[in-house]
């Protein structure tokens, strides 16, 4: 997805927000929710990545703490052309990763303790190569935004519900406000998501160049969805907009390509880096494992402690 066409997404998400506000409050409460909303971006802009990390309970680790993952991300950040991010572990068994921060100098990829116990080197490679594409990309920042404003109009939709049933003065009483709470939230899920599911291609794409093999990330993925599937996050539940920052769907396992869908089909994700495979020249299965950005044959090595 283009910047514009991502611009464009974020003015209707900030656009329904003032509406939600119009139809709770007229014109006063249309000021008064972009006035919020405004206020709302100021602070994730500052304070994006302290917000997805604390909602996980994610920690900061370093060289002494988790030596092959800082290590990893540092080698794969200097293949990007990027300053080396703070590194995080969440201790959570469903196997994910998300990448979060400002911009790139600000920036933070965190990994669960779920997946670094079920990929292998090269997998969870493609895995953080990916996130660091999203960093490159300046997602993080745009997702973090969208998150908030997103969840942000689902609070106040619910609000409506306790202070505008019984304005006439809000567009349409009762009915009218017990619509706006379950139709806003529903609009607000819809932009979020055309806004995720786009940037997430683009960034596989981008990773497995970054990693140089998108085999790797294809059998990451595979693997996490079906991780996905058995295994719930319960800090993704319970800030479930954040979901779209997760690598995969955190809150579901089926991967199906609708319209409320956070993410695109794993399948689909997993066919278009294959294909990409094939055009860098690529076996899909089986012989040599080509050379990584670590200087030697990288084999898997089996799980992480």
């Amino acid at each position: 997805m283009n910047y514009f066409k991502t611009g464009l997404l974020l003015a209707a998400l900030t656009a329904l927000f003032g509406v939600v506000g119009f139809l709770i409050g007229g014109t006063g409460g249309m000021l008064v929710a972009l006035g919020l909303a405004a206020a709302m971006n100021i602070f994730s802009y500052w304070n994006s990545d302290r917000l997805a990390l604390a909602a996980h309970g994610a920690q900061e680790v370093d060289e002494r703490t988790a030596p092959e993952l800082v290590r990893m991300v540092r080698e794969l950040s200097q293949r990007a052309g990027l300053p080396m991010p703070r590194v995080y572990i969440i201790d959570n068994p469903q196997p994910n990763a998300f990448a979060t921060g400002r911009n790139p100098e600000n920036a933070a990829v965190a990994a669960t303790t779920g997946i670094l116990r079920m990929l292998s080197y090269e997998e969870l490679a493609g895995v953080m190569a990916h996130e660091l594409a999203h960093i490159k990309n300046h997602d993080t920042l745009t997702m973090t935004i969208t998150a908030t404003i997103a969840g942000a109009i689902s609070t106040i939709a619910q609000f409506g519900l306790f202070f505008g049933g019984g304005n006439r003065n809000n567009g349409g009483g009762l009915i009218g406000t017990i619509l706006l709470v379950v139709l806003a939230p529903i609009a607000a899920m819809i932009i979020q998501m055309a806004i995720s599911r786009s940037r997430e291609y683009e960034a596989d794409r981008i990773g497995a160049e970054i990693c140089g093999n998108p085999l790797w990330l294809a059998g990451a993925l595979g693997k996490i969805a079906r991780g996905v599937e058995q295994i719930p996050n319960e800090s993704a539940e319970t800030h479930p907009a954040t979901a779209p920052l997760f690598i995969v769907n955190p809150l579901s396992g089926r991967n199906m390509d609708n319209l409320f869908s956070t993410h695109p089909a794993t399948e689909n994700r997993i066919a278009a880096l294959i294909d990409l495979a094939r055009r860098m020249g690529l076996g899909t299965a089986g012989g040599n494992v080509p050379r990584g950005p670590w200087g030697g044959s990288q084999r898997p090595r089996g799980p992480w402690g």
